[in-house]
C-alpha cells in the first residue's frame, strides 16, 4: 500500500498563491487565529497542509480591490 503524499505549503508558496503579497502580509494572515494551525515548526519556519491552507482561502470571501 503507498503512502499517502502529502503536499504542504511554507510563507512562500502561500505568498505566490495569494498573488505575490508581501511576507510582512503572510506573516499577518498566518497569525490570525482562523488560519490553520502549521502541521510543523521548522527551523525555515511553519509548514501548512496545503488543502488546509486551500480552504482557508476559498471560505474567504473576496474583498474588492485585495490582492490577497
Amino acid at each position: 500500500m503507498a503512502a499517502k503524499k502529502l503536499k504542504l505549503m511554507g510563507a512562500h508558496e502561500i505568498r505566490v498563491r495569494l498573488g505575490g503579497i508581501s511576507r510582512q502580509r503572510v506573516y499577518q494572515l498566518t497569525s490570525r487565529r482562523d488560519f490553520p494551525a502549521p502541521v510543523a515548526e521548522l527551523a525555515m519556519g511553519n509548514v501548512w497542509l496545503a488543502e488546509d491552507v486551500e480552504a482557508w482561502i476559498a471560505a474567504r470571501p473576496p474583498r474588492p480591490g485585495a490582492e490577497d
